[in-house]
């Protein structure tokens, strides 16, 4: 495969990645980098940030190299999360590249592209102008100008930490007890940053139980990726072990959180999302604010539209995916945004996303009251849901007509984001949504009755592998 071809394989709907062994190379990381330069502009620097990947440090001066050839300045901010990437890139007003391929094992990295503001990219709005570029910069040579960019290394983490502080007040809150498992990313730097002193800030009413805090993108002790229940079992037998009042695992950017309650069971992120909802929209509601929109996407609970509309606001249902919400966040002026994969999207935090952020909500809310954490999850926990299953299949669009031809009849249709059908008297919705790297069906199934969603589930997968 030439470095032109993989431009292909590796640039994707909203990031790139791919693996650094033949797709992801410092000649074409250098290519892209000196295309994102043409498209942003040279009027503000460039911020460069990276994950504890082994490839990272790499990757990020060819991105560099690439930025400078073509006059643009870079800021390198060095290792952080990726939502300390976008508050870099919305702070200093300045596009951004954080290296990170997420949750994906340690042969992949991947680069997260931001316009000034932290505007992510997508393929639609300047992704694959940049991948055009490059391939034509790989083909033929960067051409370099004659006064190169400059490069000044910068630590934002103190700034970061400082900034979700004000954001989230957790200084009153009733001590808590809060293992937390890093999976050896980004949030066992970061964690004692925002919620412990390293910092520099004043200590909170949260003992913090480390798990995994160690930087290692080689994953030594289980994937960064805690949507796979499979990920969860260390934390959760931790968090019985030291009694804790909740425990909290990030991914390998730590742009992602979940929770698990005191007994160990993993929270629902619908659940979460309707908490911070909740929260945000009562804040601003205080400030005087009258039209108050949340955005959630289709696959999240129905509970998440539903607390919504009780608190007096707006909900705006979304198709699945970052650089959609992102964009939805800046056209509605949405207080908060959230995914059932726990992406939450915050109004004052640039409209990005920030997993350590709805944490801090969830700690909040939690240590403002005297209940359980499994108390509070589950009152947001009304109904039954199957969870993302995924299906690999020879002809997705048989697959797909086939559901469409058992299920439409029971339901309301719509193509928001694949299939979605909601049952006539509303106890049950199902969504079948075809990947768009994969020959992949994705199903979430929920309804009012456990015995219902599983009939449900069962007839759909039947379907669907047929």
């Amino acid at each position: 495969m030439t470095d032109a071809d993989a431009l292909h394989a590796i640039v994707k709907a909203y990031d790139v990645r791919g693996l650094v062994d033949g797709q992801l190379t410092p000649a074409v990381v250098r290519a892209l980098g000196a295309a994102f330069a043409d498209e942003v502009g040279t009027d503000a620097p460039v911020v460069i940030g990276f994950d504890m990947r082994p490839s990272s440090p790499e990757l990020a001066d060819a991105a560099a190299d690439g930025i400078r050839a073509r006059g643009g300045d870079v800021v390198r901010i060095g290792l952080c999360s990726t939502d300390e990437s976008y508050f870099a890139s919305g702070s200093l007003a300045a596009p951004a590249i954080m290296f990170t391929a997420s949750h994906n094992p340690a042969a992949y990295n991947g680069m997260k592209l931001s316009r000034a503001g932290a505007q992510a990219m997508s393929l639609d709005t300047g992704l694959g102008a940049i991948r055009d570029r490059a391939a034509g910069y790989l083909e033929s040579g960067i051409p370099t100008v004659d006064a190169p960019g400059t490069l000044v290394e910068r630590d934002v983490l103190g700034d970061y930490a400082a900034h979700l502080r004000a954001l989230v007040d957790l200084s009153r809150i009733r001590p808590l007890k809060v293992v937390v498992d890093a999976a050896n990313g980004m949030g066992g730097m970061t964690v004692p940053a925002v919620l412990g002193v390293e910092a520099g800030l004043a200590a909170l009413p949260i003992e913090i139980v480390p798990m995994y805090f160690e930087l290692d993108g080689t994953f030594p002790n289980h994937e960064a990726n805690p949507l796979e229940p499979k990920n969860l079992v260390d934390l959760q037998a931790a968090v019985v072990q030291h009694d804790a009042d909740l425990g909290l695992a990030f991914d390998g950017d730590a742009d992602r959180c979940f929770v698990v309650d005191e007994h160990g069971s993993a929270v629902s992120p619908s659940a979460i999302a309707a908490i911070v909802a909740l929260r945000e929209v009562r804040r601003v509601q205080a400030e005087g604010e009258t039209d108050v929109v949340v955005l959630h996407n289709l696959i999240s609970s129905r509970i998440v539209p539903e607390t919504i509309v009780a608190a007096g606001a707006t909900p705006v249902r979304t198709r699945v995916g970052h650089s959609l919400i992102k964009a939805e966040m800046a056209r509605t002026n949405a207080v908060f945004g959230g995914e059932h994969s726990a992406h939450y999207y915050f109004r004052d935090f640039f409209g990005a996303d920030n997993g350590m952020l709805a944490a801090m909500h969830v700690l909040a809310e939690l240590g403002a009251s005297t209940e359980p954490m499994s108390t509070l999850g589950g009152r947001f926990t009304p109904y039954a849901a199957s969870g993302e299953i995924n299906s690999t299949v020879h002809d997705v669009p048989a697959a797909y007509a086939r559901v469409v031809d058992a299920f439409a009849h029971d339901g309301v249709l719509d193509d928001l984001d694949g299939l979605f059908i909601t049952a006539h008297d509303g106890t049950w919705w199902i969504s079948v949504r075809p990947s768009n790297t994969e020959p992949l069906l994705r199903l979430n199934v929920e309804a009012e009755e456990a015995s219902t969603m599983e009939r449900i589930r069962d007839a759909a997968l039947e379907l669907i592998r047929a």
